[in-house]
């Protein structure tokens, strides 16, 4: 086991590093740069565009190096703690990410475990009540869910909240989106948690729940659930020893995706509903070509995928008998 899970660290460590280099290839494959995106913002406001200018900023910024020098700094950067500096935003990328980081970790770690904790019981019952009133209710949920996006729920629940007088607007009231940490601060953001963690997570709910009941479905068909029914054996005990462990296994291997997806596929909600997330600055980053702060937060999605491909390997060692006897062998 031990040994299974140094070689796993080691393949991440691999691939982040793989990871590093492809997320500032991709940042960088768009015609122009920073540079580029304030002159077209000059021009618009009718003010005159000084090439020169523009050329000692661009050699002030280190955008005229090629661009494996400019990666190896960013990269020698990142192993000192130093993710650069934010050139839209006139800050180290540190610590304008520091407080947003925290939230968004907050959001999707609340949001996975509530998925989870919604969507194996709800699949276990559709698929032990097949064709009955609740499992058609629970798969008609489903598909709403799965084919409603996350941005038009937003839009519906601020009308509905606002026609009753009340804000779904960010994370913090007005008071507190400033202030310090504090208990109340911590007490108001739990307060307004429930929409976004809501919307964000509805449409992975509602997916992970068909995943199960297709999977326990195929598991309770097979034969050996048949002989083990046919010689007595409790029917809780039959569903949980084998076939429910069985069925988990494509549930606990998407972790590895459902993270960045929480993390990314959000972004659209975060924007209409303002929240001081990674999502809405990584658009921005993007549009206006912030080359540190896009690669950074494109960096921190893609460790994301690997932790949580680490994560579900460690799950399946656990669940699944056969794949702790393979990596034993391995």
């Amino acid at each position: 086991m031990l040994k299974y899970l140094l070689r796993r660290l080691l393949y991440m460590l691999l691939t982040v590093v793989l990871l590093s280099i492809v997320s500032f290839m991709i940042i960088n494959l768009p015609a122009g740069d920073y540079i580029n995106s304030i002159a077209v913002k000059l021009n618009q406001s009718g003010r005159q565009v000084d090439q020169t200018m523009l050329n000692n900023l661009r050699h002030q910024f280190g955008l005229d190096q090629p661009l494996y020098i400019q990666y190896l700094r960013w990269a020698g950067n990142v192993l000192q703690g130093n993710l650069g500096w934010s050139y839209e935003f006139h800050a180290p990328v540190t610590e304008l990410i520091g407080e947003r980081v925290q939230l968004t970790a907050a959001i999707s770690l609340i949001t996975l475990l509530i998925t989870y904790l919604l969507a194996i019981p709800i699949g276990i019952y559709s698929s032990t009540h097949q064709y009955t009133p609740g499992d058609y209710f629970f798969m008609f949920l489903s598909f709403i869910g799965m084919a409603t996006p996350g941005f038009l729920l937003a839009l519906i629940l601020m009308v509905i909240f606002l026609r009753a007088g009340m804000s779904t607007i960010g994370l913090f009231s007005a008071q507190y989106i400033q202030a310090p940490w504090s208990f109340l601060r911590f007490v108001d953001l739990l307060k307004h948690l429930p929409i976004p963690v809501l919307l964000i997570g509805v449409c992975g709910t509602a997916g992970l729940i068909r995943i199960m009941r297709a999977q326990l479905l195929d598991e309770l068909g097979k034969q050996y659930v048949v002989t083990a029914r046919a010689k007595g054996v409790s029917e809780v005990k039959l569903l949980f020893k084998y076939p429910v462990r069985v069925a988990l296994n494509p549930i606990v291997s998407t972790i590895g995706w459902a993270l960045p997806y929480i993390v990314g596929g959000g972004v659209i909600v975060e924007l209409v509903l303002n929240l001081p997330t990674v999502g809405p600055m990584f658009y921005k980053a993007l549009i206006s070509q912030d080359i540190f702060l896009s690669s950074s937060l494109l960096l921190i999605l893609s460790s994301l995928t690997v932790i949580g491909t680490l994560i579900s390997d460690i799950l399946l060692v656990v669940v699944d008998p056969r794949i702790r006897f393979t990596s034993r062998e391995a």
